[in-house]
């Protein structure tokens, strides 16, 4: 898949969840990047740590309003088309730093998850690749109305999973992302650039999609 050239590329931003330099998560959003600028659109790669944010205390937002990380953050994700989160697993759910910036961030209004198409990915020396943690991750995305792609990619056993060139050694899963990848990147495409295909949500009675700010799922 490719954007068309006579139509505004698409605008993806790509946020890697882990803070430590170097890391697994960190190169697999790298080579996630790559893949959405072979296909024409543009990735804005960048790292949680970029938008510091305290840990969430109602006090504080009555005090000092909302942090200017979640704001740097809210800001990114109004701007691009979709999302799409890199993160690690902590002790079989998502990371702390993590579910802090999606709550911070969730205070905004308008809130910027909803609607927004989302893929999520993750890299762990594990045999699970740190599927667990995406499952967790999905819950607050969905419940804040995001269009969590349902196909999530887990890399495991990461730390001997990435050649020199940033690319996957096994083939098979260098595939397998890359068409992960096309396909969410397709949907993006249709989503944004066909409105005849807008999709309706629901989860009780007089719900619509048009709603300020929606907490419901597909």
């Amino acid at each position: 898949m490719s954007v068309h050239a006579d139509r505004e590329a698409l605008r993806v931003l790509v946020l890697c969840g882990s803070f430590r330099t170097g890391s697994m998560n960190s190169r697999l959003a790298a080579l996630v990047a790559t893949l959405v600028h072979r296909n024409g659109a543009t990735a804005e790669l960048a790292h949680l740590r970029d938008f510091d944010t305290p840990s969430y205390d109602g006090d504080v937002e009555a005090a000092q309003g909302l942090p200017e990380g979640a704001s740097a953050l809210r800001d990114r994700i109004q701007e691009v088309h979709a999302l799409v989160i890199a993160s690690p697993e902590y002790n079989a759910s998502v990371p702390g730093a993590v579910k802090n910036a999606i709550d911070w961030v969730s205070r905004f209004r308008p809130q910027p998850f909803k609607d927004k198409q989302a893929l999520l990915v993750s890299a762990s020396p594990s045999m699970l690749g740190g599927n667990r943690g995406l499952w967790s991750l999905r819950v607050p995305l969905e419940h804040l109305g995001a269009r969590v792609y349902p196909d999530m990619f887990s890399l495991a056993q990461a730390h001997q999973a990435f050649a020199e060139d940033g690319e996957l050694v096994d083939d098979v899963l260098q595939e397998r992302l890359t068409a992960t990848v096309d396909s969410f990147l397709e949907l993006v495409e249709a989503d944004t650039l066909y409105p005849c295909l807008q999709r309706r949500w629901y989860e009780f009675l007089g719900d619509r999609t048009s709603a300020p700010v929606t907490q419901r799922t597909e």
